[in-house]
């Protein structure tokens, strides 16, 4: 057994509950809040160009986007923690043949994604609520970030996701971070040096798509030098037996409906605010980043729960699983509380950062301030989703997914609009995901006492 073998073995058996999260997750919160800064850097530039109509632009391509999130977690999330599951169990072989399934899942997942994208892109931007004004400029930076992006981001997102779960954090983290890195430098030389005035989304665009390029690459080589007995781009260590790749999809699908129901949020929250002007569309598609900053960090620290509860649930340790869930649940909400302070206290000045207009400042802010409100909620809400998909759970976590997006937060959102016009579609999350994490809780409740009575795992 190697010496890094040994020290993942100890970091998921042995070490400390506290160090053994921080440990996963300070690279990982940090890779998620870069992933922030670098996703808000394009509005932040396109903003630079006191263009409502490009900055509006832009936020349309957010669901889009999203959508390579959902086929990156069918195999990152089903794959990734069906890893560290079968390291649990002591099944090194297996999780090498599913880790390289995943891998090939992912890179043939993202291009038939960009096919379709670039075939039906008009009518799907048409979908959601491109204007006159505002076509042109989604349409360009669809392109560079969808048509030729996807591969990279999508293959990307799985091998962070595989070397997380076999206790590589920092390796992964490393390489998400510095395609954030780059992005930020390279968005003001396409917008601003290299491409003539008018075409500043496109530049973006180029940019994002050469900086998600620049991280894939940075993945194969990690894995490549790293030699783990695990992870592997070989396809002659064969396909997963069958009861693996059943296990595969009944995590990574349900995982992937996540984003896709978030998606459905957003395009009904652009088509109801579009309905009232194009300002508020540029607003909310603000707030919809800046309000990212604790939702991340909040990822960031599921992402480092992960592997470790995914490990100690299959080796039958329950009372160090426990502590895994406890410790990051504490953790989330004690940053959810710090951060909702400081969005009441700053949030003229954050929507500044994107977009100088006075009326779309004086929208975001207030925005900002009302779904900010909500952040406590939301992370118990999405906590247990990540929980559940670590112990493989995959129906759990689909029903929270469907409970929290399509049954209650998507149709509060056409209730509220309903009652209170623009000002309810902002306090409909607040309201959904109150009821979400309380039933939440209660999902993990009910598991818990079934394991219990079951003497253990339960798979």
């Amino acid at each position: 057994m190697g010496r890094e073998e040994n020290e993942n073995r100890h970091l998921f058996e042995e070490m400390p509950v506290p160090k053994a999260v921080m440990t996963m997750a300070v690279p990982t919160i940090v890779a998620q809040l870069i992933i922030l800064v670098y996703n808000m850097a394009d509005t932040f530039f396109i903003g630079r160009t006191d263009n409502p109509f490009m900055v509006a632009g832009a936020s349309l391509i957010l669901p889009i986007f999203n959508v390579t999130i959902a086929v990156a977690n069918i195999a990152g999330v089903g794959g990734g923690t069906l890893v560290a599951r079968l390291l649990g169990r002591g099944e090194p072989e297996e999780a090498k043949k599913v880790a390289s399934f995943s891998m090939r899942f992912s890179a043939l997942g993202g291009l038939s994604f960009s096919l379709l994208t670039a075939i039906f892109m008009t009518p799907l931007l048409k979908m959601l609520g491109a204007s006159e004004e505002t076509f042109s400029f989604a349409r360009q930076y669809c392109s560079c970030v969808i048509c030729f992006g996807a591969v990279p981001t999508v293959l990307s997102m799985t091998m962070g996701n595989l070397l997380r779960n076999v206790g590589c954090a920092k390796q992964a983290g490393l390489g998400v971070s510095l395609g954030g890195i780059v992005n930020i430098l390279l968005d003001p030389l396409f917008m601003f040096v290299l491409l003539p005035r008018g075409h500043e989304i496109l530049g973006a665009g180029i940019a994002t798509a050469l900086s998600n390029f620049l991280v894939c690459c940075y993945m194969l080589v990690v894995i490549l030098r790293l030699k783990s007995p695990v992870l592997t781009l070989s396809q002659r260590v064969g396909l997963p037996r069958r009861a693996q790749l059943a296990s595969f999809f009944a995590v990574g699908l349900p995982a992937a409906a996540g984003p896709f129901l978030f998606d459905l949020d957003y395009i009904v929250i652009d088509r109801l605010m579009a309905s009232y002007s194009d300002r508020a569309l540029a607003a909310v598609g603000i707030v919809l980043k800046a309000e990212r900053l604790p939702l991340n960090a909040g990822v960031g620290l599921c992402l480092g729960m992960t592997p470790l509860a995914a490990y100690n649930y299959s080796a039958g340790n329950l009372q160090r699983m426990d502590g895994v869930l406890r410790f990051t649940r504490r953790t989330g909400v004690g940053i959810a509380l710090v951060s909702i302070a400081l969005y009441e206290l700053f949030a003229p000045g954050l929507i500044r950062l994107f977009l100088n207009d006075a009326v779309t400042v004086a929208y975001g802010s207030q925005f900002l301030r009302i779904r900010a409100l909500a952040t406590i909620v939301m992370f118990l809400s999405f906590i247990y989703v990540h929980f559940f998909q670590a112990v493989g759970r995959g129906g759990c976590a689909l029903g929270l997914v469907v409970l929290r997006w399509a049954v209650v937060n998507i149709p509060m959102l056409f209730l509220l609009n309903a009652i209170f016009g623009m000002i309810g579609i902002v306090w409909a999350q607040l309201v959904s995901d109150c009821l979400v994490a309380l039933f939440s809780a209660l999902f993990y409740r009910r598991f818990r006492r079934r394991t219990v009575l079951a003497g253990g795992e339960t798979e």
